[in-house]
C-alpha cells in the first residue's frame, strides 16, 4: 500500500525522477550533479509549499494514515521497562485499549492509550481502535492504580470514538466514559494526554482529562468525527473533507482556543515518515511537562486540572430576542 496521499503525489513523482536520474548517471557513468542538485532544491521548495500550507482536510487524512504510528509503536521509543497489563477485572480484555507500567527517563509512570490495528485481522480484534465499556474500565483500573501509588499518568489518544454497537450500549458505554471523566478529574497525580492521531468524541475524552493536553502537528481532535458531522449536516458522510474545513479540529486551531497546551512538531510528510524522530519529540515534551507538574501537590494538581477545563470555550453575549410575530 502506498504511503503517498493524493496531495503528496507531486512530491512522489519528483522524487522518482531524482532517483531515476541518479541511477541512470551511475549506470552510464555520467555526472548529473548539477541537474540533481537543482531537482533536490525544487523538491525542498515543493515540500515546504505543500506541508507548510496543509488544509484541515489534508491534516485529517494524515491523522488517519494507515502507516501512522500507534501507541504500541511509540512506547518502546519513549519509555523503558514497559510491562503491559490486561483486563478490566469485570468482563474482558478490550484490545482497543493498551496500557501498563513503564519508566520515563527512569521515573515510574503509567501509560494508557488507544490502539488501532495494523491490518484487517488486527483491526477487527481491536475494533479499529474504538473501545467497548470494558476498554474504558480497563484504562480506569490502570489509572486508579497509578493514583494509589503516586505515579504520573500518560495517555495516548487515537480513536474515531467509542464503539457504537449495541453490545457496547448493553454493557454501559456512556456510564463507563462518564466514570472515567469523573475519576480523572479527581486524581492527585500529574496527567499528560497526547493526541497522536485522531481524537474523536467521548471515546477520546475518556482518556483526555489531563493537566496538559498535547497534540501532534498533524493530529485532529473533535467532538464528532468529520464523517459523522457530514452525515448530520448534509446527510452525506462523503463530505467529510468539507466538514473538516469548518470544524476547527487541527492542533493549530485548538491551541488558539486554549483546548490544548502544546503542538508537537512532526517531520515533513507526517509522523510515519520518521518514527524515532517523532518519538523523541514526544518524549522531550512529556518529560518537560511532567517535571513542571511534579512540583505541584495533589490538591494543586486537581485545581490546575479544574482550572484548565473551566477556561475552555468562548462565551458570546446573549443575543437580542427575536421579534414576536402574530
Amino acid at each position: 500500500m502506498s504511503l503517498e496521499l493524493p496531495f503528496e503525489k507531486p512530491l512522489a513523482e519528483l522524487r522518482k525522477k531524482i532517483d531515476e536520474l541518479k541511477k541512470f548517471g551511475a549506470e552510464r557513468q555520467i555526472d548529473f550533479t548539477d541537474e540533481i542538485g537543482r531537482l533536490e532544491l525544487r523538491y525542498q521548495e515543493l515540500e515546504q509549499e505543500i506541508y507548510g500550507n496543509l488544509t484541515a482536510a489534508q491534516i485529517m487524512h494524515l491523522a488517519r494514515h494507515h502507516a501512522r504510528p500507534t501507541t504500541l509503536d511509540y512506547i518502546p521509543h519513549v519509555f523503558t521497562d514497559f510491562i503491559e497489563l490486561h483486563g478490566d477485572r469485570v468482563f474482558a480484555d478490550d484490545l482497543a485499549i493498551v496500557g501498563g507500567l513503564a519508566k520515563l527517563n527512569g521515573v515510574p509512570v503509567t501509560v494508557v492509550g488507544h490502539q488501532r490495528g495494523k491490518d484487517t485481522k488486527d483491526n477487527i480484534q481491536r475494533f479499529f481502535g474504538s473501545p467497548h465499556p470494558e476498554g474504558f474500565r480497563k484504562a480506569l483500573r490502570f489509572m486508579q492504580q497509578a493514583n494509589k501509588f503516586g505515579r504520573p499518568i500518560i495517555t495516548f489518544i487515537d480513536t474515531k470514538g467509542a464503539y457504537p454497537g449495541d453490545t457496547a450500549e448493553e454493557r454501559g458505554q456512556s456510564e463507563a466514559i462518564a466514570r472515567n471523566l469523573h475519576a480523572m478529574s479527581t486524581f492527585g497525580v500529574p496527567i499528560i494526554c497526547v493526541v497522536i492521531g485522531e481524537g474523536g468524541s467521548g471515546g477520546a475524552l475518556a482518556l483526555g482529562v489531563g493537566n496538559r493536553v498535547l497534540m501532534l502537528e498533524n493530529a485532529i481532535y473533535s467532538v464528532i468525527s468529520p464523517n459523522g458531522a457530514a452525515s448530520i449536516l448534509w446527510k452525506d458522510a462523503s463530505k467529510a473533507d468539507q466538514a473538516a474545513e469548518t470544524m476547527k479540529i487541527t492542533a493549530k486551531d485548538l491551541l488558539e482556543f486554549g483546548v490544548i497546551e502544546e503542538v508537537i512538531p512532526e517531520p515533513y510528510g507526517g509522523a510515519h515518515r520518521d518514527l524515532p524522530v517523532q518519538a523523541e519529540a514526544i518524549k522531550e515534551a512529556l518529560w518537560r511537562h511532567m517535571r513542571e507538574l511534579s512540583a505541584l501537590s495533589p490538591e494543586q494538581l486537581m485545581e490546575d486540572r479544574y482550572a484548565k477545563f473551566r477556561k475552555v470555550g468562548v462565551f458570546a453575549e446573549e443575543a437580542a430576542p427575536l421579534p414576536v410575530t402574530e
